[in-house]
This record gives structure tokens, sequence and C-alpha cells, in this order.
């Protein structure tokens, strides 16, 4: 990119009141490597059972729909982008398109629901490298992923753009792997499998409510492409990159995620259920060691957590701290987080921050792996229902827009549907959710007492 292109990127969020402290040094292609490894090509493996019991063995059809739904969120998302070329994401658009309150609520949800992520996958990793080092306790294999993310996060955004990229090949080619694998058996008939339309719609068994019914648990796979958002004061083509790499990363997923889920459904068409507990939980492992033998099974369980895991949470990290260093520079939080290495151009102390509230809620809770993801999704999908709410009360309230379609159509639709995935969330996640909302208030409210949230700028949007 051109000096001159880069300096009107700076001048652009000049204008709403900051200076380019950030390393724009992010292409298109980058940003949409970071948002399908936050995603996580092989998303679908570890909740393919639930899924397939749900949705009585439509899984694929669930993804489909699930890819419709989300599809409003990054119509929403590409608006506000194109709007608030800023770091923050939600934070920014809510606080920007309603009012400071709202904005401060918005960071406050979505910061939950990036803590957990990071720390929700090291879990994970540790559980699985523990199956095969059983000597070395859970906890030190969450050390070692979070120190070796963080040093990358620390080191710079273009060492983790490579990492990233490279951790990605690596799932590709695992997936790739599986789907070559899962066509070979297909072929040859394995388990009774042959070509069939019911993975897609099966006449007897689909009705809205057993699409929708699997849908809260095939949402948690998209989460994800919203982060790309957080990138913006990094991204070399603004909002514009931005905007187009939330949509072709989500495009994408869903397409892989699709594709995966067909192939692994036609090979169990004479299970009607899987069992409850490990049986529906490692259905998907269950169908490796049916196409490639134990071997493979091991290397998707071990490998494909890994590669997965450790890329999530590297990009989770990075999202984290870029939210965190937003909410600072507008005063939300200690403005120490504000600050910016003045060599790697990364905030430092926001990322450090991360990592050590990710240790302590990776060693605290390394045992508690059912409890995290039931919680996961309730701050990204809180953050969703107030991106929407922004682009109705910023566009056809405030500016009178005419673009009934695209500003009120559209983010309504958007609302209705994350609102009823809200409503259907486990009583768990709903109560975590809802007091960690609660904390969130009282903060926002003594911010307000002691005048620390004056109004961000206005823009012209």
């Amino acid at each position: 990119m051109s000096d001159q292109t880069l300096a009107v990127a700076g001048e652009t969020l000049a204008g709403f009141g900051y200076k380019q402290e950030l390393r724009r040094s992010l292409s298109l292609f980058d940003l949409l490597i970071y948002g399908l490894v936050f995603i996580a090509p092989t998303a679908p493996f570890p909740t393919f059972g639930i899924v397939f019991n749900n949705s009585h063995g439509m899984v694929p059809l669930v993804y489909i729909v699930g890819f419709v739904a989300m599809v409003f969120t990054a119509l929403s998302y590409m608006t506000m982008a194109r709007t608030f070329p800023v770091a923050g994401s939600v934070y920014t658009y809510a606080g920007r398109g309603i009012g400071a309150g709202a904005g401060f609520l918005a960071g406050w949800a979505l910061l939950l629901d990036y803590l957990l992520i990071p720390t929700g996958v090291y879990v994970i990793c540790a559980v699985a490298v523990q199956a095969v080092i059983p000597d070395v306790p859970k906890g030190v294999w969450v050390v070692v992923f979070l120190a070796f993310n963080t040093a990358v996060n620390v080191y710079g955004v273009e060492m983790a753009a490579r990492m990233n990229a490279a951790l990605l090949t690596l799932q590709l080619l695992l997936l790739a792997s599986f789907m070559v694998l899962a066509a070979i058996a297909l072929a040859h008939g394995v388990g009774g499998a042959h070509l069939s339309l019911k993975p897609l719609f099966d006449p007897a068994q689909v009705s809205p409510a057993v699409i929708f019914g699997a849908l809260p648990v095939a949402a948690l796979s998209f989460l994800g492409f919203d982060a790309i958002s957080t990138m913006s004061e990094e991204a070399k083509g603004g909002p514009p990159a931005v905007a187009k790499a939330t949509m072709l990363a989500l495009v994408l997923a869903a397409t892989l995620f699709v594709a995966q889920t067909y192939l692994a459904s036609l090979l169990v068409l004479n299970i009607k259920r899987f069992a409850p507990g490990d049986p529906t939980n490692q259905a998907f492992f269950y169908i490796c060691n049916l196409i490639g033998g134990p071997t493979f099974k091991w290397v998707v369980s071990i490998f494909g957590v890994l590669f997965g895991g450790v890329a999530g949470a590297l990009v989770a990290q990075a999202a984290t701290a870029r939210l965190i260093y937003s909410m600072a520079r507008d005063g939300r939080l200690p403005r120490v987080l504000a600050r910016v290495n003045p060599v790697r151009q990364v905030p430092v102390p926001a990322a450090l921050l991360v990592a050590a509230i990710t240790l302590v809620l990776g060693l605290s809770l390394v045992s508690q792996l059912e409890l995290l993801l039931t919680v996961v999704t309730f701050g990204a999908l809180t953050g969703f229902l107030m991106l929407h709410v922004s682009v109705i009360v910023h566009f056809t309230w405030r500016k009178r827009s005419r673009q009934w379609v695209r500003h009120l159509i559209v983010p309504a639709i958007g609302a209705a549907i994350i609102g009823y995935i809200l409503v259907s969330a486990e009583t768990h996640a709903k109560i975590v959710g809802l007091t960690w909302m609660a904390i969130g208030v009282a903060i926002l409210i003594w911010l307000k007492l002691n005048g620390k949230l004056p109004a961000l700028p206005a823009a012209d949007g």
C-alpha cells in the first residue's frame, strides 16, 4: 500500500479524535486468515454429535440455516465498519451509534466472550494432550500454550499474521485429509454409506422446532468472524477491507462446515441417534476411525484440537487486547492499558493483561470445561444484539436514512434471530452472563457518577 493511502487512513482515524498508533500492515488476505483462524475450519468436529442428535441427522441443514442467520449480523458489521473505521468492534459501534453507556456495556459483554474463548481453548488443548501424556498436569500445558501465544502477540501483528497463516494451513490440510478419506469410504459404501439428500432435508423429520432447537449449538462454530473488526486500525485497506474480509470469512467457513458435515452425515446414515455422553461427544472421531482407522482418529483428535485451538486462542488474545486498548483509550478502563509499544506498535500492556487474566481463569477452571462452554457465547450474542440495535438507532433514527432494507429490515431480522438464540441458551450460561452484565452496569453507574464517561466525538456516517 502506498504512503499516500496510509496517510488517508490516518486522516480518517484523526477525524474520530484518535491518532494512528497501531501499525497498518494487514492486507485483505491477512484479515481473511485472521477471521478464518478465529472461527476455525474444523469447528464442527467436537459438536457434530450434539447437533446430529438435536437435528435428527440434518447437521448440514442446521449449518446452512446458521449461515443465513449469521449473514444478517455480518451485514450489520460491514455497515458499521465502513461508517466507524476504529478499533473496538461492537464497543465502538454501540458507543458511537447509540451512546457512551451502550458502548461500554457492549464492550463489557464482548469481553466475557473474548476472555473465555482462549481460556476454554487452552483447557481443551490441555485435556487432549494429557490424554497422550498423562504424567504432565493439564495446568502445565495451559501455561505452555498461553506463553507461546502471548509471545507471538507481543512481538508484533506481522508475526501473528504469519503464525495464523501457518496454523490455518495445517487445519485445512487436516480437513482435506478427512474429506478425501470420507469420499473414498463413501465410494466403497463403508458402514452402509451412500449418496442421500436426507442430511440436507428429511421430510419425515424436518420442522422449525427441530432445526432451531439445534441452532444454538451450531452457532458456536460461527463465532469469530466478528473479531476482524477489532483490527480496523491495523488494516491497510481500511474499512472496505474489513467489510470484505468479514463476509468472505463467514461464507468460506460456512462452505467448509456444510461440506464436512454432509460427508460425515452420509457415513452414519444407519444411526438415528448417538448415545448420551462420550458416544455423542466423540461422534466425529468415531467417523474418523471408521474411514481411517485408529491412527487417523488419533491424528484428528490430537492435532485437530491443537492446530485449531492454538490458532483460535492466538487471535482471541489479539482481539481482546485491541478491545481493551480501545476502551482504555476512551477512559473506560485504566489509560495505562492504552499504551502502545513504539517499536512493535502493539498495545503491550493490554496484551499482557489478557494473558494474566487468561492464566488465572485457565488454572482455576482447568477442570470446568463444561461450565466454560456453556457461558462462552453469551457475551458474543449480547454484543451482536447491540450491534443490530446500533445500526437501527444510528441510521434509521438519527440519520433518518431511507435505506429501509439495509438500515432497518436487515438489522431487525438479525436482532430477532440473535434474541431467539439468547433466550434458548442454557440456564447456567444465562445466570453467569447476566451476573457479568450486572457487574458491568454497576461499573457504568460508578463511571457516570464520577464523570468518567464523556461522550465519544461525533462523526459523520
